[in-house]
Formats: C-alpha cells, sequence, structure tokens
C-alpha cells in the first residue's frame, strides 16, 4: 500500500471542539510522526500542527472530520511522493 507524507495545520477558535479533536486524533494514531500545539493566548486560540504517513484517503479522511468540528479549521500539505509501506 502506498502512502505520503503530509503535514495537517489545525486552527482551533472553539475549545469546545477540544476533547473531539484529541478523540479524533487518537484514532488515527498509529500514522501520527508528531504532533505540535502553540497556543495563541492573545488571540484566544491554538494552532496545531501534525505530521503523519498514511495512504492519501486517510490522510483526507482524517482532515475532513476534523474540518467538520465546531469552531476548527484544517488544511493538509502533501509530499510530492509516495512510498511503498514496507512489509
Amino acid at each position: 500500500m502506498k502512502t505520503r507524507v503530509a503535514l495537517i495545520s489545525i486552527i482551533i477558535e472553539n475549545f469546545e471542539s477540544v476533547e473531539k479533536l484529541n478523540s479524533v486524533l487518537h484514532e488515527y494514531g498509529e500514522y501520527i510522526i508528531g504532533r505540535m500545539g502553540i497556543p495563541y493566548k492573545k488571540r484566544n486560540i491554538s494552532i496545531i500542527s501534525v505530521a503523519l504517513e498514511a495512504p492519501s484517503d486517510v490522510i483526507n479522511s482524517l482532515t475532513g472530520k476534523i474540518g467538520r468540528l465546531d469552531g476548527v479549521s484544517a488544511k493538509t500539505a502533501f509530499s510530492n511522493y509516495d512510498f511503498e509501506n514496507e512489509v
């Protein structure tokens, strides 16, 4: 199965959605390489970056689920290369 490396950028404006966001990210934990969160207290938002390697359809599914959360927006940047998963 071919995979791609991607970075999902997430901005949280509604902190009531954080628990749901963490639950969604936990669902996809096997694909996550790492994540970094930055609270921007001046504007009362949080910025999260999630690096992952997964099939394109899995990445798109995760981004869609995140983007449907209230007060949360997400955009994804993909690597240009596909990787063959090692067995």
